[in-house]
């Protein structure tokens, strides 16, 4: 380990600290392992795992043995049948042996047991979520997870020379990760309600899906003319919280397209804030507005995504052979009119294979941004109300025309 064995058993001791301390804040009445027992067990976890690894199953049996005994005496004494501080002892000495078995065990035990920690503390906010949801809503959960979890295994993991060299895998994977960020966004807007101000609506309904979310501040405009600048505002967030999505997914596919990418990004969403607070400056006061969007993940618009997504990088490969960046910028405004992911990863999965330069995937990924900006000018025209439109027209339309300056320049 390139860590010093003495700082990670610190670090497993820290871990069990923290965990421990919480189990007590949370449970002050039966708490069998709080802020002492539990530091003990990390370091007990990490000792063995650091001089005595062979002796590490002896070792999870007799911990295992000491909460079991623990659990029971709980049960007897107090009828509390909750096993929640029994397992988090378990992990604890898991945590505590992952942090002397690796440096990649140390980060991860760090991790998680800092996300360990985290779900401990949350109890009633997790359990008010879990109230919330419909059955709607857990079906939609079961099948993102069975696409996560049993379709990608069952794809070929080599190329399709009939499909163009398609990676039927890497496909599958970008769509569960695009699907992915908008049922966590979707789960942020279930955490803080259905109705919040609309810099959260805009924020969160972005992260989700910035066309949805336009579509529903316009509806809100044409129901209530005195939400009209609220809604504008929000609609420009939501445009701008797009361009975190942009950044995250290339920052997953190809980190190390990130630093050309995140500078003209920065530029139009700093631009996109000194408009919006000049626009905006007369508006004043809240307002609840409810953003209605629903992001229950369905299967055919999944398979749909990854068709639409497949077929972006396909033709972006070959166009980029056949015509350059030229080709490829073509691509970019026509999927950045549908779809703003498809063409973010495909340009930066290309770049990352060198299939195009750094310079042509940043120029593409801008460009479609700019024009999937310029939609939603036309989608607050198209839904809402002339008002919305002018007020939301100036910002958007400055921001669509930075990037587009970007890729020209």
């Amino acid at each position: 380990m390139a860590v010093p064995l003495v700082v990670a058993v610190f670090i497993a001791l820290g871990i069990g600290l923290l965990i421990g301390i919480e189990r007590e804040w949370s449970d002050p009445g039966t708490p069998f392992a709080g802020s002492r027992t539990l530091p003990l067990i990390a370091g007990f976890g990490a000792l063995v795992q650091a001089f005595f690894p062979d002796l590490l199953p002896i070792a999870v049996v007799l911990v295992g043995g000491l909460v079991v005994v623990a659990y029971v005496s709980k049960v007897a004494t107090t009828g509390d049948i909750g096993m929640t501080t029994a397992v988090a002892t378990m992990l604890t000495f898991v945590y505590g042996a992952m942090a002397t078995h690796s440096d990649t065990g140390l980060r991860l035990a760090v991790v998680l047991g800092t996300v360990t920690m985290a779900l401990l503390a949350e109890k009633r906010a997790i359990h008010e979520f879990a109230d919330r949801l419909d059955e709607a809503e857990m079906r939609a959960s079961l099948k993102f997870l069975i696409v996560a979890l049993v379709v990608f295994p069952l794809l070929p993991s080599e190329r399709i020379a009939a499909l163009g060299g398609l990676d039927l895998r890497f496909v599958w994977l970008m769509v569960v990760f695009v699907s992915g960020i908008s049922l966590a966004g979707y789960v942020l807007a279930k955490l803080v309600g259905s109705e919040v101000g609309f810099e959260v609506t805009g924020a969160l309904g972005g992260l989700v899906s910035s066309t949805a979310t336009a579509v529903s501040m316009a509806e809100n405009a044409r129901r209530d003319d005195s939400l009209t600048g609220l809604c504008g505002i929000a609609t420009v967030i939501a445009s701008l919280a797009m361009f975190v999505r942009i950044l995250l997914e290339v920052l997953v596919v190809n980190p190390a397209l990130f630093v050309p990418v995140v500078v003209p990004i920065t530029g139009m969403t700093v631009v996109g804030v000194v408009v919006a607070a000049i626009e905006y400056r007369s508006i004043r006061g809240d307002a609840p507005l409810a953003a209605d969007i629903e992001n229950l993940f369905r299967l055919w618009p999944a398979l749909l995504f990854g068709v639409f997504f497949a077929l972006v990088l396909v033709a972006s490969a070959a166009l980029s052979a056949e015509f350059g960046a030229v080709g490829v910028y073509s691509v970019a405004i026509v999927s950045g009119l549908v779809d703003i992911n498809a063409i973010t990863i495909s340009l930066s999965n290309l770049s990352r294979s060198g299939d195009i330069s750094t310079a042509t995937a940043t120029g593409g990924i801008v460009l479609a941004a700019s024009v999937n900006t310029a939609v939603k000018i036309a989608v607050v025209w198209l839904f809402g109300t002339r008002a919305l439109g002018r007020t939301v027209v100036v910002v958007l339309g400055v921001v669509a025309a930075v990037g587009i300056g970007f890729v020209v320049l």
